[in-house]
């Protein structure tokens, strides 16, 4: 930044100026309401967050979820255009809930893959203007803040990760207690000023998840056309919508749509007992066909991969007769083999291949080569190939993704692996 760097934002804790607050307050919801009316999703969270002045403890700004925490000197040096950027910085790190899935990560290569996916996300939406210093690499367009991480984890040795720390552009509130140093979880100084951190229990991290809930789907709505939603924000309000089915009931629901209807004459209906006419039954008798495809570069545990063969077998016993190709694959296909009714129990002694990349490609180069057409693709994974997806257009795929519950594949369904309870 031409005012100030964020290399000094350490040094930037300042006492209040009553009059610079009172001017940066005006500033700042101008700015909300230029918000409103360029980008209403934006402008709508903006405008849920209490303003609360943090000169005693923070540089640049921050935000828990219900507050938007301001360094009044900070606010004042920037341009209208970058304090919409900043105020839509702190709004999707809202949205995402950074605050609440870091886990056991490094929380300083986690913060820089926050602001990584936030500023991306604000420079496609157009909102403001990127602050100069910010944190930002087209690399990332379209990642997860896992993916980033995982990306900065694998290469932290070629970065300089206090130079990152330096472009945060705000204070990660997301910190265990005893990485914060305030007591309380709004403590103020009688003028409206939070006098020290915010710190929250879990209790009202989760009440705060289910209120931002709420108010991302009515921001949506005011917004209208879900076209002008960041494609990470799109994808939440999609998961929010949609009835959620665990792995195991989209499996089964996924199969049965395998089956065409048809009728026999040999099973009658059960719906014409009660009454003089007799009708035809459903055959279920159809052959189950699917593949099935397992992720063995290297994240799939022995255990995770015996309960998916265990699930399939349950399955596939529950139909009169079926025909399941199974293999593994890493940057290969390894150990393709094909299972029936007759050997069922065989299923559970298949032995697991590979351990190499992870190349989806090779599952429908394998499939094209030996003529196989499956009415299902089933392919569990951890959801980071090398390089495509697949083949969209060969055939209906369902994805079944461990590790990380934000990776969607780009076609077919995507669901998330759990192990059984």
């Amino acid at each position: 930044m031409t005012q100030t760097t964020l290399a000094d934002k350490s040094k930037a804790v300042t006492k209040t100026n009553p009059q610079v607050d009172a001017e940066v307050r005006e500033k700042i919801v101008g700015a909300r309401i230029a918000l409103l009316l360029k980008a209403p999703f934006f402008g709508n969270l903006a405008t849920r967050l209490e303003l609360i002045n943090a000169d005693d403890w923070c540089p640049t700004a921050a935000t828990d979820g219900r507050r938007f925490y301001y360094n009044s000197e900070f606010v004042k040096t920037l341009p209208n255009k970058q304090l919409e950027f900043l105020i839509g910085h702190e709004v999707l790190h809202c949205v995402y809930d950074h605050m609440g899935r870091r886990g056991d990560r490094d929380p300083r290569l986690w913060n820089i893959a926050d602001d990584y996916c936030v500023n991306q996300d604000l420079v496609d939406q157009h909102i403001g203007e990127k602050i100069p210093v910010g944190l930002y690499d087209e690399k990332y367009r379209g990642w997860s803040a896992e993916e980033v991480y995982d990306d900065l984890y694998d290469n932290a040795e070629k970065i300089d990760i206090d130079d990152l720390v330096n472009q945060l552009l705000d204070e990660h509130l997301d910190g265990d207690d005893s990485e914060q140093e305030g007591t309380g979880k709004d403590e103020k100084n009688g003028q409206g000023q939070g006098s020290s951190k915010p710190k929250l229990s879990e209790a009202e991290k989760k009440e705060i998840r289910d209120e931002m809930k709420e108010a991302i789907m009515q921001a949506a709505q005011a917004t209208g056309d879900p076209g002008k939603l960041p494609h990470g924000v799109r994808r939440m309000i999609k998961e929010l919508t949609t009835p959620q089915l665990n792995w195991r009931e989209l499996l089964q629901q996924q199969l049965q749509s395998t089956i065409k209807a048809d009728y026999s004459w040999s099973r009658p209906s059960r719906r014409g007992w009660h009454t003089d006419a007799i009708l035809p039954g459903n055959d279920l008798e159809k052959e189950i066909d699917i593949c099935v495809a397992i992720d063995t570069s290297g994240s799939m545990s022995d255990n995770m991969v015996r309960d998916i063969l265990s699930e399939i077998k349950g399955i596939m016993e529950s139909y009169g007769s079926f025909k399941v190709h199974i293999w593994t694959f890493d940057t290969d296909v390894h150990n393709a083999q094909e299972f029936t009714q007759d050997d069922a129990d065989d299923l559970l002694s298949y032995e697991i291949h590979g351990g190499g990349g992870t190349e989806f490609d090779a599952n429908w180069e394998y499939m094209k080569e030996k003529g196989i057409e499956p009415k299902k693709f089933i392919v569990f994974t951890d959801g980071y190939p090398w390089g495509s997806w697949g083949d969209e257009n060969y055939c209906d795929t369902l994805f079944v993704i461990h590790g990380s519950k934000d990776i969607v594949a780009p076609f077919g369904i995507t669901t998330y692996y759990e192990e059984k309870r």
